[in-house]
């Protein structure tokens, strides 16, 4: 069975559409903490919060509108409602780069996350075009464009910013979102064909069903749980990353992003080559062992980091943490039966958005009480034993509040470990001697992280 005719096209425009949002993205990181501290006058730590509660707005519409936005691609077709979601993009970044007000940058999250169905329709484009022998390979090829954008997206970002002003690459972002519209429009085919769609139904779109399938699904609950609180850690990337490092090390925003360039890179290596060697080396269980406490050791190094090269030294370890997500993703799915995989992608999906939901503002909120600048005549962090130890001390012994700008990512790794041991307690035998299937992890190492990467 071939590709149809104008798969081709199609699967370019996706490779290039998902990479074009990667950058976009990836470029504004480094430089949302100066556009946000230009709009509200607020300190670091302060802005920070905003940055929590813009993440958490951009989830929160993506998690309501997404499964809508899905349901009208299978009755409208796939062209349209992916050029609607492209301009919504632009529209966010443009919003967000002339904003003469905080609340435009809210208004821009919310247009974002309305219109965020880029990676799901693209999913779909995938299905409509590849036969099954090659399925899985164009899944790995969509994570392969993602990974390179996002490789890409900080780094120029952190350039631009650096040269031309925070407001600047959310500009540059929306142009490319546009020319991608313009290419799209004339190029992109529609693959879903007449005869195959189908009436919207509001039922089919209730954003609330995957988490339904949460209480619903048997077997695999433990396991999501451990990736629901893994999930929770990860959101420190993407809510106080740039926040932590701007303050503590001094960094600006191309510094920022250079970081997430070499992480990105790291990243493309584990995901696009190393795990597909590990998982079928080592098994699931310990893969996702592996991944896990590389997760911990990541944020441990970022979180008591008082050098720059300390944290370029972490990016090997936050990529080969990578691995707890496919791992544990196949092991739940070795669980069930083969009808119910599609309730347990809604689960796991659902998880990753109530994550999304809840880990920047925790994230933020601790930043911003642990990195205020009447703590900064505390002692600093120099270590993670020490960092931890003033943490408690000022929780339990009612000690000054020490000044940790790490102190997000040593929560993240204190998530991370809890994660670790509930990850112990909930695994079987059989998870222990369970295999893998290769074409499970070649989707799931690139579809797994979607929702998070979107806002790393």
């Amino acid at each position: 069975m071939s590709a149809p005719s104008y798969g081709k096209n199609a699967l370019i425009f996706v490779l290039i559409t998902v990479m074009i949002n990667s950058i976009g993205f990836g470029i504004m990181i480094p430089v949302l903490p100066d556009l946000l501290k230009e709009l509200t006058d607020l300190p670091n730590n302060e802005a920070a919060i905003h940055g929590g509660w813009l993440t958490f707005v951009f989830a929160l519409f993506q998690f309501i509108c997404m499964p809508i936005v899905g349901g009208l691609s299978d009755r409208f077709g796939r062209r349209p409602i992916m050029l609607l979601s492209l301009f919504g993009l632009a529209l966010d970044y443009f919003i967000m780069g002339f904003a003469p007000t905080i609340a435009f940058l809210y208004l821009g999250r919310i247009i974002a996350g309305s219109f965020g169905a880029t990676f799901s329709t693209a999913n779909a484009y995938i299905a409509d075009i590849s036969p099954p022998e090659t399925r899985a390979q164009n899944f790995g090829l969509v994570g392969a464009a993602f990974g390179v954008g996002f490789m890409l997206g900080p780094v120029i970002g952190g350039l631009i910013g650096d040269g031309f002003g925070p407001r600047a690459p959310f500009i540059a972002a929306g142009i490319i979102a546009l020319i991608n519209v313009v290419y799209g429009f004339i190029f992109l085919p529609e693959t879903l064909a007449p005869e195959k769609r189908r009436a919207f139904s509001w039922k089919r779109s209730n954003p609330f069903g995957s988490l339904v399938a949460l209480g619903r699904i048997k077997g695999v609950k433990g396991l999501i749980f451990v990736l629901f609180v893994l999930a929770v850690g990860h959101t420190v990337y993407p809510s106080t990353y740039s926040f932590s490092t701007i303050e503590g090390l001094g960094w600006n925003a191309g510094d920022v992003g250079l970081s997430l360039g070499a992480f990105g890179l790291a990243s493309i290596i584990v995901q696009g080559g190393l795990i597909r060697v590990i998982i079928p080396k080592v098994g699931l269980f310990w893969a996702g062992i592996i991944g896990i406490v590389s997760a911990i050791t990541a944020y441990t190094m970022m979180g008591s980091a008082n050098a720059g090269w300390i944290i370029y030294a972490a990016g090997p370890f936050a990529a080969f943490g990578g691995l707890y997500g496919p791992a544990l993703t196949n092991m739940m799915s070795s669980r069930i039966s083969d009808s119910e995989q599609g309730e347990l992608q809604g689960a796991i999906g659902a998880a990753q958005g109530l994550a999304m939901m809840v880990g920047p503002l925790t994230m933020t909120g601790i930043f911003e009480y642990f990195a205020a600048g009447s703590n900064k005549g505390n002692v600093e962090l120099d270590g993670f034993p020490s960092g931890i130890a003033r943490i408690l001390q000022h929780l339990f012994l009612q000690t000054p509040i020490p000044y940790l700008p790490g102190a997000p990512f040593l929560l993240a790794a204190g998530l991370a470990f809890t994660g670790l041991i509930i990850y112990l307690l909930v695994t079987t035998k059989a998870d222990r001697q369970a295999r893998y299937s290769p074409e499970a992890v070649a989707e799931t190492s690139d579809t797994l992280h979607e929702p998070l990467a979107d806002n790393i």
